[in-house]
């Protein structure tokens, strides 16, 4: 099992909510980000620094979420002839 310590959390606001940031360093000395969706939800970046991957997961992270929402909306449309 890899070692991973957290070296950085912050709270990112998007759309009227928050998400939680966490970046690990693994012991080869790589970092990612994490922000936890849901139990089984995870958006991860990777870098080879701690900015690197922080520069990344904000860069991304409003995709992904913006990306679930345009889902949800989908889902929630009744289906045709219904």
């Amino acid at each position: 099992m890899t070692e991973e310590i957290l070296v950085h959390k912050s709270y990112i606001e998007l759309h009227g909510d928050s998400y939680q940031v966490m970046v690990y360093c693994r012991a080869d000395g790589r970092h990612f980000a994490k922000t936890h969706f849901g139990d089984d939800d995870i958006i991860i970046n990777d870098g080879s620094s701690l900015e690197e991957a922080l520069a990344r997961h904000n860069k991304l992270l409003p995709l992904a979420i913006s990306s679930r929402k345009v889902m949800q909306e989908f889902r929630g449309f009744p289906k045709k002839g219904k």
